[in-house]
């Protein structure tokens, strides 16, 4: 009897991986595809898995493996696709050895992320073909038929997947490795290498292998019609799949588990058996737009929005008519988002408010810096931003207007892509104050390793990069490091470079709160005969302070990891620290 195993979405794919026969994974962590990558790594002893420092790097790691001659895996979310897509558009001409995956895990309802992009729309644009699973048994499953189709049709495949799937768990059967062999590394320079003359005859054959596909798809087992009830028809796919079986039970359903390229005739076949054709799909109207393209009547967009994540109410309320009254979100506790109890960013955060400076942000927790009560970060755009556009910023208005801005970006992200925006600043002869946030680990999604850390996903301890030395390398004379809770020397820091006229780095280190590396018995108490009620202490916004109702202050023991925020901006000597 086989093994049944609750799984996450992302648990199974990392299942589905190890099944497979993957020797090679590579992956920039980036929520909600994070846990594959950290659920895959159980399986070391079969397969290589690693933290890349970005996604472009994971993807070509993928493709260089592939040709290699061993099944290879990449990982990103959705705007991590974008960083990935210079290698990806070429793989899909090159196409692989053995078989190449890409897991793209998708946001709707922006639960972690800067845009609502639908990786189907850009997988249809590099000609790649994507499967969409609606449980944690299909994550599985669609994870290993996605190399086969790798293999059979030469290309890259894509497994999209969205933050419902990716976080939800469903039972999924276990089954045993499949020992793929090698294979032999063939040298292939019309294939692999995508020079223009080489290129304009692989883009041929990418047409004919997606139109293969196509026909193929008609006769795919994912891609199945549940007839019921003719009077409606439902086209749909992934997770939206389970609304509709919940909400419509008796309507006929064309499943989809690849999404790109479509099966036409399996659609047109079925849109000729019902009398009213629906298709529930999140985002972007991918699937409607073809099946409209090809003279087919159908409702979309037209009932659903564009915006965020379906629900079983909302078909029932635009198909059925059935109104279910939510609940008011007036009666719903109030919970915004805020940098956790000691975190280093704060303290830095702090000392940018009070020099009252413009600041360039990036993506990370710290871009909590733009909200109430700390509210400095001015712009966030994408990973490695905040450089270049301070750098943008300089050159548009004039150097003595860089004087009252600094940039801040954070370890993991100066790595990811931040590393190209500083080689700019100093190639182009920039001014400007850039700091690091260096709090030792990447944050945002749940404390993963990176080149600065000096520990790989595998756990081997390693050579960390060391930003002082790094930045000397680029040829930039002025870096510091100082420790992001010392407030007096951190000031001085900055209030000094700020005004100079050459580039700077500046480099506020010091340990996330909630890793073992910060973990101390040290605490702050309140000295209430001192308290003077002036809530000083609390405008940083820590959330182990709370105020009492005669205006003295309490510390929360259990939050509170002893940075000495409060303490330092006391000036009445109405805090101390003790072990």
């Amino acid at each position: 009897m086989s093994e049944k195993r609750l799984m996450l979405g992302n648990e199974a794919i990392a299942r589905g991986l190890y099944e497979a026969g993957v020797k090679v994974a590579s992956a920039y962590p980036g929520t909600p595809s994070t846990e594959i990558s950290e659920n895959l790594v159980q399986y070391k002893d079969s397969l290589y898995c690693e933290w890349a420092p970005n996604e472009k790097v994971a993807a070509e790691v993928a493709f260089g493996a592939s040709i290699a001659g061993v099944r290879s895996f990449a990982c990103m979310k959705m705007v991590g696709y974008n960083v990935a897509a210079d290698p990806v558009y070429s793989a899909a001409y090159a196409g692989v050895g053995r078989g190449m995956v890409l897991c793209v895990a998708d946001d709707p309802g922006l639960y972690s992320s800067q845009n609502e992009q639908d990786t189907r729309m850009v997988s249809r644009a590099a000609q790649i073909p994507v499967l969409e699973p609606s449980d944690s048994q299909e994550a599985k499953d669609m994870t290993k038929l996605a190399y086969e189709i790798s293999e059979k049709y030469d290309k890259p495949v894509v497994i999209r997947t969205t933050t419902r799937l990716a976080h939800s768990q469903g039972v999924v059967e276990l089954c045993p490795r499949e020992e793929v062999p090698d294979k032999e590394y063939e040298k292939n320079i019309a294939k692999n290498v995508m020079l223009p003359a080489n290129a304009i005859r692989r883009h041929v054959i990418v047409e004919e292998q997606m139109e293969r596909l196509s026909e193929d798809a008609c006769s795919f087992s994912i891609n199945r019609v549940e007839m019921r009830d003719a009077k409606i028809g439902v086209i749909t796919s992934g997770i939206p799949y389970t609304y509709v079986r919940e909400a419509l039970p008796d309507a006929s359903v064309l499943k989809l588990g690849m999404v790109h390229p479509l099966p036409r005739k399996l659609i047109e076949e079925f849109a000729s058996k019902v009398d009213r054709l629906i298709v529930f799909e999140e985002l972007m109207p991918v699937i409607e737009e073809q099946v409209r393209s090809w003279g087919i009547k159908c409702e979309g967009k037209d009932l659903f929005t564009k915006l965020g994540e379906y629900s079983a109410n909302m078909l029932r309320e635009k198909v059925l008519g059935e109104k279910i009254e939510a609940v008011p979100a007036s009666d719903i506790p109030a919970r915004p988002p805020i940098l956790c109890p000691g975190c280093p960013h704060r303290s830095t955060f702090w000392v940018l408010k009070k020099l009252k400076l413009h600041v360039a942000g990036d993506i990370g927790c710290y871009t909590l810096g733009a909200v109430a009560p700390l509210q400095v970060i001015e712009s966030c755009l994408c990973m490695g931003s905040s450089i270049s556009s301070l750098h943008g910023i300089g050159k548009a208005k004039g150097e003595e207007y860089l004087k009252d801005w600094v940039c801040v970006i954070g370890d993991s992200t100066f790595m990811h892509t931040g590393v190209n925006s500083l080689m700019n600043m100093v190639y182009n002869q920039s001014t400007g104050t850039v700091i690091i946030l260096d709090n030792r680990i990447t944050g945002m999604t749940g404390h993963q390793d990176n080149p600065a850390t000096g520990k790989t996903l595998m756990g081997d301890v390693v050579t960390a990069i060391d930003f002082e030395k790094f930045c000397h390398g680029l040829g930039i004379e002025n870096v510091f490091t100082v420790n992001a809770y010392d407030q007096a020397a951190l000031t001085e820091v900055v209030k000094r470079e700020v005004k100079a006229d050459h580039l700077s780095v500046i480099v506020a280190k010091a340990p996330c709160a909630l890793i073992p590396e910060a973990k101390t018995t040290k605490k702050c108490v309140p000295v209430p005969e001192n308290c003077i009620h002036c809530g000083a202490c609390t405008k940083p916004g820590c959330p182990a302070l709370s105020k009492n109702e005669d205006g003295s202050i309490s510390i929360d023991p259990t939050q509170c990891n002893g940075c000495t925020l409060c303490m330092q901006l006391c000036r009445f000597n109405a805090i101390r620290e003790v072990m």
